[in-house]
């Protein structure tokens, strides 16, 4: 199971996507995370005062990368994480509250702890891979 869920692209059987039922569980687990950004003092101001379209276009970007249809590449083009977060300063600090709100959302998930690993691991890389100012702890 590690050796699937590991391996994103695609649909081929065992992605997280299939495993976990589907589009719904990334749309609840984007909720729960964006309901902790709502109250979040560090992360708030990154975000436009209307979150719909941010739960929207993370929902859409997980459930492709995790294995499922690929609506967001149709409707936004490919994801270039960084270039879409070069215009937010994204330090150390802004990174960990980001991964507080994340974790809490995943592990409030019901996923397996293999699966839940998987993931984890996935946020912390990309976090880190979207961090833009190192004096910004």
């Amino acid at each position: 199971m590690r050796r699937a869920l590991s391996q994103p692209e695609g649909s081929a059987s065992g992605s997280l996507h299939e495993v976990v039922g589907g589009d719904q569980w990334f749309v609840d687990l984007v909720n729960r995370f964006y309901d902790g950004v709502e109250q979040d003092p560090v992360l708030r101001p990154l975000y436009p005062e209307d979150l719909t379209d941010s739960r929207k276009w993370l929902a859409m970007f997980l459930q492709q990368y995790w294995g499922g249809s690929h609506a967001y590449d149709e409707q936004r083009g490919h994801p270039r994480l960084r270039m879409r977060h070069a215009g937010f300063v994204v330090g150390e600090r802004e990174r960990m509250a980001w991964m507080v709100h994340m974790t809490a959302a995943v592990q409030s998930g019901g996923l397996e702890p293999e699966a839940q690993e998987v993931v984890m691991a996935y946020f912390d890389n990309s976090g880190r891979h979207l961090i833009n100012d190192e004096s910004a702890e």
